[in-house]
């Protein structure tokens, strides 16, 4: 499933609420976590402005309804990971933005980000929380962290994603789905550090403390308690809360009066104990006992007869034309992909001009008092909401290479029949992967029944030697 969180924004102390927007909707479109800011989408707001169209909305709303802001919140973000190896950047991106479009009802303007930096792809949905008609605010309710979790499960679930079934909080994380690919913890680190000192030989726990601080281990202790500090990590761990690695466990292995066992990070996984196919092969292979190996060669008569029978279902006997299948399918899968970024890109487009020709409108008087003031500093202070506005929407125009604008009505037509065909292409989209998989995944079980991917191996490692 995409775990979720939600989070409230609020004013930092000493800041002001546009220097706040600024700096956490650019941490969240940052060009090196998002593919060069290729994995943001929007929503009644334009990423590059989205700071200040957030801020102009909030202005806004003190005009109309003559309410001063009570409360430091001014956006909120939910955070939306996902279970690495299931799913791609941009189908993250489509996900995380069909999930606030319908949680948030089309209210609210919002971002996403979609962050690859991390071994597990996640989502930073940021929305203003003021309201596109500025006269309401969303406010956090109670079971809102449930609310988000369901609808982001259901969205998952249509996108044939997984979905934790029955989570508690604490119990289901990324630890199981990463098992051995897990970020090391904090202690596991301090005692990758400490296996790596012990292997110098030093002469005495002094000397062990020495490697480590050399290292950029930081060390503290405070009476008879010494805490170590990784220098990737913030925060001291005790040393006695290390099994294994308390300081009279190490002064033991140094004086030689114990043997040190390295701590093994133990992979974690939410299957059951039990004989599985994969084990049964890998006992098999390695000859513990007659009964497993024949156990492991019926497991695997049984894959063939399996993958003989999918054959068969197909009406796939010939391996040319599976591969052909396999080929055409793939193609296919890739050319309505491509034809579906593109439908988005342009209702992207259309999106974003519509807002630039909305705040184009708004506060083209604005600008012209701007321009009748001289361009005064003072002027500007009073009004620096509504004039960068202004200027990004004609930034955008020139990008965008508009002489004449084009009338709301006929972008908007446009937009439905993008949206009316990105939606007939999306269905067909899935079926094609899903088929696309299908035909792959039975050709490598092939490709190993043949023994065609040993000897592509071989000539690899021949290639390799040459």
């Amino acid at each position: 499933m995409a775990t979720t969180r939600i989070i409230s924004m609020h004013v930092n102390q000493g800041k002001t609420i546009a220097d706040c927007l600024t700096d956490r909707i650019d941490y969240s479109k940052h060009p090196d976590k998002t593919q060069g800011g290729e994995l943001i989408s929007a929503y009644q707001c334009d990423p590059k402005t989205a700071d200040a169209e957030f801020l102009f909305s909030k202005r806004q709303y003190k005009t109309l309804t003559g309410r001063e802001q009570q409360s430091d919140v001014i956006a909120y973000q939910v955070r939306q990971s996902f279970k690495p190896g299931e799913i791609t950047p941009e189908e993250a991106n489509r996900v995380g933005y069909a999930f606030a479009l319908r949680f948030l009802k089309g209210r609210h303007a919002f971002l996403v980000a979609t962050h690859t930096d991390t071994r597990h792809i996640h989502n930073h949905i940021i929305w203003n929380s003021t309201a596109l008609d500025c006269k309401r605010k969303f406010r956090d309710f109670l079971g809102s962290g449930r609310a988000v979790a369901r609808l982001s499960d259901a969205i998952c679930t249509e996108h044939r994603l997984s979905v934790i079934a029955d989570p508690k909080r604490g119990k289901n994380h990324y630890g199981k789905w990463l098992g051995d690919n897990a970020k090391p913890t904090h202690r596991e680190l301090l005692c990758g550090m400490i296996d790596a000192a012990l292997l110098q030989k030093p002469d005495g726990f002094d000397a062990l403390l020495k490697l480590l601080a050399e290292a950029g281990c930081e060390v503290r202790r405070r009476g008879n308690t010494l805490s170590l500090r990784h220098p990737d990590r913030k925060g001291f761990v005790r040393l006695s809360s290390i099994e294994g690695y308390t300081e009279d466990a190490l002064r033991a292995v140094l004086a030689g009066e114990k043997e040190h066992t390295p701590r093994r990070k133990r992979a974690q996984s939410t299957r059951k104990k039990g004989y599985s196919a994969h084990r049964h092969r890998g006992e098999a292979a390695s000859g513990k006992g007659r009964g497993l190996r024949a156990l492991g060669e019926g497991v695997q008569r049984q894959a063939d007869c399996a993958n003989l029978q999918l054959s068969w279902e197909h009406g796939l006997l010939d391996y040319e034309e599976l591969e052909a299948r396999a080929a055409a399918e793939t193609e296919r899968y890739h050319t309505l992909s491509a034809q579906i970024k593109a439908a988005e890109g342009r209702m992207a487009e259309i999106a974003v001009l519509k807002t630039h020709i909305a705040n184009y409108a708004k506060t083209r008087d604005v600008y012209a008092g701007y321009r009748k003031a001289g361009y005064s500093k003072k002027y500007l202070a009073e009004h620096e909401g509504d004039i960068l506005l202004h200027k990004a929407a004609k930034k955008a125009f020139d990008e965008l290479g508009v002489k004449k604008l084009p009338s709301v009505k006929s972008l908007q037509e446009e937009y439905a029949k993008l949206l009316s065909e990105k939606k007939a292409a999306y269905a067909e989209y899935r079926r094609s992967r899903d088929e696309m998989r299908e035909l792959l995944l039975h050709k490598q079980n092939v490709d190993r029944m043949l023994g065609k991917d040993e000897r592509s191996e071989e000539k690899k490692q021949e290639h390799d030697r040459q």
